[in-house]
């Protein structure tokens, strides 16, 4: 199969299709992005590559972040982990601070906001230099030293962090954050920040592919029975309320980001990372959607 060909007939009809969508308005870092951007990447476990558009540009992975802060928290707490947070879809929005006063602290999932920051909150507890390692282990992911915080990002986002800020405070109430909110929250927002290009995203997540071994250094991150736990979180929780749709229409465990990222893995096989900054109503890049759907379909390769 002529993978470089179906990757350029993907890119001619998502832009035939005139999707549109929005730029996020509550970073207001984010709202300066180009929205024509797009770019996408995959990575084969084999060592090949395929690519269009602005696939080496870096932009702010967001809550793809949320992946790499679990795979580090799951590392740490083994299965005690999840009598802080669940692994249910949660069915309402990211950022949603309903369930957690009715189930008394505990996120539904680590892939919502609520779940990451207590993932973040894990690691500010287990990190020598919480913000420093956390950044070590996502280079080493990827097999770069270029990846760095957007200091930018970072801050504005925790200028408008109130909604997160008040799920900080309400999980601490309920005893499931053990340090200072401040902290945490600052944490949370620089992990947000951390700036990739779609062939950096894909070449951090073979990991997850490969069973839980960095392929270009050949590391052991995760067993396997770690790396297929990652892997059904990620399938049944990593579009928040749209996880649904995603698994239809693509097939393929992933995770999406308000930066406009979203990166997805098929086990054993690649992984692949598309990038288009404006997003849907739920907070996911249209675009995107459009060219993993284009991509299953065209490929046949899903985990259906």
């Amino acid at each position: 199969m002529d993978l470089q060909k179906v990757l350029n007939d993907i890119k001619d009809e998502v832009l035939a299709a005139n999707l549109g969508g929005h730029l996020p308005t509550y970073i207001p870092e984010l709202e300066h992005i180009d929205p024509d951007k797009f770019g996408m990447h995959l990575q084969t476990l084999d060592g090949r590559s395929f690519a269009f558009g602005d696939s080496s540009e870096k932009f702010s992975i967001q809550s793809i972040s949320k992946v790499f802060t679990l795979v580090q928290a799951f590392r740490f707490k083994g299965s005690e982990l999840w009598k802080r947070v669940g692994v249910e879809p949660s069915g309402d929005p990211f950022n949603s601070l309903q369930q957690l006063e009715f189930e008394n602290g505990i996120p539904r999932n680590p892939l919502i906001n609520a779940g990451a920051l207590v993932t973040a909150d894990i690691l500010v507890s287990e990190l020598k230099n919480p913000k420093l390692d956390f950044l070590e282990f996502v280079r080493e992911l990827t097999g770069s030293r270029e990846v760095f915080y957007n200091e930018k990002v970072a801050y504005s986002e925790l200028e408008c962090s109130h909604r997160n800020a008040a799920m900080v405070n309400l999980m601490k109430s309920f005893g499931n954050i053990q340090n200072d909110v401040n902290l945490v929250l600052d944490f949370y927002c620089h992990a947000c920040s951390i700036e990739m290009s779609c062939a950096e995203l894909a070449n951090a997540f073979l990991v997850f592919s490969n069973h839980g071994i960095i392929p270009h250094n050949n590391k052991e991150v995760l067993s396997v029975s770690y790396t297929k736990r990652i892997n059904s979180i990620m399938h049944v929780c990593g579009f928040y309320d749209e996880v649904g749709m995603f698994s239809y229409r693509v097939g393929l465990p992933g995770k999406s980001g308000v930066g406009g990222g979203i990166v997805a893995i098929h086990p054993t096989d690649y992984s692949v990372a598309v990038w288009s900054p404006e997003l849907n109503t739920k907070g996911n890049s249209e675009k995107g959607m459009m060219a993993l759907e284009l991509l299953t379909t065209k490929t046949g390769y899903s985990i259906f």
